[in-house]
């Protein structure tokens, strides 16, 4: 009997998670029993990729940089990468402001609904965190985001799990390997690349237990929702941005098809299970061991490209929550505050939302806080923001989720147009994790 491919255990995963949740959600106690029994395994299933993160990084960089044996090559790479990824936020940003400049789905929005939404998540205590947040980051110096990448305490990075600072260290440690000579170098070389090896067989095991974790995982976000009415009032907005999300996914197709010239069916298949774990944790560190086991085995991207462009990607790019800004921030405008909609203030948008991608966490609704600055970039009633914010509250979580998966899939299209470019493409060797098990039974 053949055997089912893993997206296809994922997708089922989701599917009967969803079901239940909302099975649970008309059940007397039934989102205690999620709650308590049920939501944990999601969190085990997050804390185990999470777990296994830096170590894929640290350990995938540094083999990736001592084999380039040339610190040009570096060079060369990181300024490929970079460029690209700013052209594709770029993309995002413009076409996500051009659909909610067409559709205007915030105008004719009834007085009240506006009320409604406002009573109901105003003061909500994730607004407010959100403002908090938002707060803080505008209160950082202008470098404070380049002083961060500069790690004083490894250990304390890795704890912490600060992606830049590993990235850092990692390419600190490569090139000292390189500068050292290759006979004193081997040793912890040969070291990273076992370290590699076992981390990836780690995420296999881990993928293992994937269909059951998003069975629990979308259960509980199923059982979040409590008030349908004001959900469905946002769907015109909700479309927006799914449209968007769409137009970029198909965007990251042409150029595999032209530029990698790869079948981009074959590309959305190889990548699923990274876009379906994307899709179900709204995290894109807690996807990138996953993106870039499918990188380097499935679509044969080299190491030492995906080792960087796949960590700085989860930090720096983030095609999705940059179209969601610019949708959301104008949405906002249309509803509260029409007269700001100048051309002027458009541009800035699009400034604003191409900086704040690059200093958004690669955590859930992250890109929130960051709107919260697009937002104040034009001058946007301070008084206003709790409301402006409230308006989207309610289909965030959603659409966090999608945007996520847009994140990873701008990953994996740039890792594989930067491998494509230096002739680190090779052909796909996938492992499975029990290619040794007969070994050791």
């Amino acid at each position: 009997m053949r055997k089912l491919a893993l997206h296809w255990k994922i997708i089922i995963g989701m599917v009967l998670g969803i079901i239940f949740g909302f099975i649970m959600n008309g059940v007397d106690g039934g989102k205690g029993f999620v709650t308590d029994w049920v939501s944990p395994f999601g969190t085990i299933f997050i804390n185990l990729l999470k777990l296994i993160a830096v170590p894929l990084i640290l350990a995938s960089l540094i083999k990736g940089i001592s084999d380039l044996k040339d610190i040009s090559k570096i060079k060369s790479m990181g300024l490929r990468t970079i460029a690209i990824y700013v052209g594709t936020t770029l993309v995002a940003i413009i076409i996500g402001l051009s659909i909610v400049n067409v559709v205007k789905p915030g105008t004719g929005m009834p007085e009240d609904t506006i009320e409604k939404i406002k009573l109901k998540y105003e003061n909500d205590a994730g607004v407010t965190d959100k403002l908090t947040k938002a707060a803080a980051q505008k209160d950082a110096g202008p470098l404070q985001s380049l002083v961060d990448i500069f790690p004083s305490n490894i250990f304390k990075s890795f704890a912490e799990a600060s992606m830049l600072q590993v990235i850092f260290f990692a390419l600190f440690v490569g090139i000292c390997l390189l500068l050292i000579g290759e006979k004193k170098a081997k040793p912890l070389i040969d070291f990273f690349d076992s370290l590699n090896e076992v981390v990836m067989k780690m995420v296999d095991l881990i993928m293992l237990y994937a269909p059951y974790a998003v069975f629990a995982l979308l259960a509980n976000v199923i059982i979040a929702f409590d008030d349908t009415e004001i959900l469905i009032k946002l769907l015109y907005y909700a479309f927006c941005v799914l449209g968007g999300l769409v137009l970029m996914i198909v965007f990251y197709l042409f150029l595999v098809g032209t530029f990698v010239k790869k079948s981009p069916m074959w590309f959305l298949k190889q990548i699923s299970p990274a876009q379906l774990l994307a899709f179900s944790t709204s995290s894109s560190a807690a996807t990138l061991p996953v993106t870039m086991e499918r990188v380097e085995e499935h679509l044969g991207v080299d190491k030492e490209v995906s080792g960087f462009v796949l960590p700085v990607g989860a930090t720096v790019n983030m095609d999705g929550t940059s179209l969601y800004q610019g949708i959301a921030a104008v949405f906002i405008m249309q509803v509260i505050w029409p007269e700001g909609l100048t051309f002027t203030n458009q541009m800035v948008i699009i400034l604003t939302a191409l900086l704040a991608s690059i200093g958004s966490a690669a955590v859930p609704s992250a890109g929130m806080v960051m709107l919260v600055i697009v937002l104040e970039s034009v001058g946007f009633p301070a008084e206003l923001l709790p409301i402006g914010l409230a308006l989207i509250f309610a289909v965030d979580r959603p659409l966090d989720m999608c945007r996520t998966v847009v994140n990873v899939t701008g990953d994996a299209t740039v890792s594989m147009l930067v491998a494509k470019s230096l002739g680190k493409l090779h052909t796909p060797k996938p492992k499975e994790w029990d290619d040794h098990y007969e070994e050791v039974k």
